[in-house]
């Protein structure tokens, strides 16, 4: 007796489930085609069905690189269910993988809005800013196409979606990427990465933190080997009471040069306003053990002694 094929949507969905899992990519896009045309057939509204076998032969064609197809099929599942996370990842990379890297940018951007924990989406970011600079040149932003907003609704739903789902792809932040920090920079990064803190280093003094972390990031995206980069970004983290990205930095900066004053100090104040009173007092010290007469860092270390005690 031969074996009963799939006719029901769920049936169709879970073979082709099945058929990639085991890497047979052509089989599975038909079997999430079938499963459309049945549940289109149905003529009940189930939108949230209909984007999932969007998504799912979007993910095969990427898969056999046929990018195009990619990019229409996640298309159609964000009309149905808008700012769903899988779909907008898989466009993302089909369009970066036909070098549409301002369209790559804005999917990657908007994955970020939803969830800025994706780990995928930051290093999408990272390369495609990479990719825009060295394209489109300093002013690459204002060439891009508009960002959406996504909707606090958009947000709440993916934070209510079952907890594997967070697994499959909202990972720990991660810093500047491994590639980024693998990379050894050229003698032109190095000096691109130079110009953005020294650019970064002029908002500061005008007061705009916001856009000089901005800079910061763009120049540790070129060369990330100064410590000086690293504790400049932290002073803005401090001034806009962002202390845990602040103690990142610090520690970062101090990994690079473990004499580093400001980020000894920076990470301290940091820690103070997280309350951590024994690692700010364990900075001072080290500061105090490079420059014993920093005034700044001894009314510091009165201030956290009273709080140990």
């Amino acid at each position: 007796m031969a074996p009963k094929f799939p006719d029901s949507v769920e049936e169709l969905r879970a073979a082709g489930n099945e058929r990639f899992r085991n890497g047979q990519y052509a089989e599975a896009s038909a079997l999430y085609g079938r499963a459309l045309r049945v549940l289109q057939a149905q003529g009940s509204s189930n939108p949230e069905e209909e984007s999932v076998l969007y998504s799912n032969r979007a993910a095969c064609h990427l898969k056999d690189g046929n990018c195009r197809d990619c990019i229409k099929d996640c298309t159609s599942a964000l009309v149905l269910i808008p700012f769903s996370i899988k779909p907008l990842l898989r466009r993302a990379s089909a369009y970066e993988a036909l070098e549409k890297y301002p369209m790559a940018y804005v999917d990657y951007k908007t994955v970020l809005q939803i969830d800025d924990s994706v780990t995928s989406a930051l290093e999408g970011i990272n390369r495609m800013t990479r990719a825009l600079m060295d394209s489109l040149g300093p002013e690459w932003r204002l060439k891009l196409p508009s960002i959406p907003l996504v909707p606090v609704s958009a947000q709440k739903r993916w934070n209510s979606l079952p907890s594997e789902n967070h697994k499959e792809m909202a990972k720990s932040k991660s810093k500047e990427t491994t590639t980024t920090k693998n990379r050894v920079p050229s003698a032109g990064d190095v000096e691109r990465a130079r110009v953005l803190k020294e650019e970064g280093n002029e908002l500061v003094k005008k007061g705009s933190h916001k856009k000089a972390i901005e800079k910061y990031s763009e120049s540790l995206l070129y060369s990330n080997l100064e410590s000086a980069t690293y504790s400049n970004r932290a002073l803005c983290y401090l001034v806009l009471k962002q202390y845990k990205e602040a103690v990142k930095d610090c520690t970062e900066a101090l990994k690079l040069d473990g004499k580093n004053v400001k980020a000894f100090y920076r990470r301290a104040q940091a820690h103070k306003a997280l309350k951590d009173y024994k690692s700010s007092f364990a900075d001072i010290s080290n500061l105090l053990q490079i420059e014993p007469r920093n005034g700044p860092a001894q009314k510091l270390r009165q201030e956290v002694k009273q709080s140990l005690h």
